[in-house]
C-alpha cells in the first residue's frame, strides 16, 4: 500500500491561507500531563498532549494548544502578539494571558460540547468554540 506524502511548507501555506505566514514557527510538543509546579517556557508554539493541572504554567511567544483540560496558567503571545490564541478541549484556566491581556475562564457548570479557544477581540479576552475561530475567513 503506498504511503501518503507529507505536504511541504509551501504547499501548506498555499492550501491554508489562514495560517497568516506562520508555517515555519517552532512548535514544542509536550507528551504528558503538566502537574502543579511544572513550567514550560518556549519561544514558539506549545502543544500539550494531556492536561495542564492547577499550579502548572505554560508561557509561549506563539499559540498554546492543550489536547486535554487546561486548569493551570497559560500565557500565549508572551512577546506582545495579541493575535495569538489559547485552545483546549476544556478551558478551566486559573489565568489566561494573551500578550498583555489577562483573564480567567468563567466559573460554573457549563460543560463544553466542543473544544474552546480564547482570543483577544476589541481589547478583551473572549472564549468561543474552536469551530468559530476561522468561520469568517
Amino acid at each position: 500500500m503506498p504511503r501518503r506524502r507529507a505536504s511541504t511548507a509551501a504547499e501548506t501555506s498555499m492550501a491554508t491561507p489562514w495560517l497568516d505566514g506562520r508555517v515555519d514557527e517552532p512548535t514544542l510538543l509536550v507528551r504528558r500531563h503538566l502537574r502543579s509546579g511544572q513550567r514550560v517556557h518556549y519561544q514558539g508554539n506549545v502543544v500539550v498532549l494531556g492536561d495542564v493541572n492547577p499550579g502548572a504554567e505554560i508561557v509561549a511567544t506563539g499559540d498554546i494548544v492543550v489536547m486535554g483540560v487546561l486548569r493551570g496558567l497559560a500565557h500565549a503571545g508572551a512577546a506582545g502578539d495579541a493575535a495569538r490564541v489559547v485552545a483546549a478541549f476544556r478551558l478551566e484556566a486559573t489565568q489566561l494571558r494573551i500578550a498583555n491581556h489577562i483573564a480567567r475562564a468563567p466559573e460554573g457548570d457549563r460543560p463544553p460540547q466542543v473544544a474552546e479557544v480564547a482570543q483577544v477581540r476589541e481589547g478583551h479576552v473572549v472564549l468561543d468554540s474552536l469551530t468559530q475561530l476561522y468561520d469568517d475567513r
